[in-house]
């Protein structure tokens, strides 16, 4: 007697294949917040930089 589960195979695939979809998204928003956080620190590092070189060449 084959018995089946609450949720059906064809829901069941649809579910797993959400879950899949979300997934994706959230790990692609991660790497996004990522790589902006990776600029604004360049950026920052360039920015002190240029002003340690600046002030130095006003010591001279």
């Amino acid at each position: 007697m084959g018995t089946r589960g609450i949720i059906g195979d064809k829901w069941s695939q649809r579910i797993l294949w959400l879950c899949a979809i979300g997934s994706a998204m959230s790990l692609y928003m991660v790497a996004v917040e990522r790589q902006a956080q990776n600029r604004q620190r360049a950026m920052a590092e360039g920015l002190m930089e240029a002003g340690a070189s600046q002030t130095a060449g006003e010591e001279v």
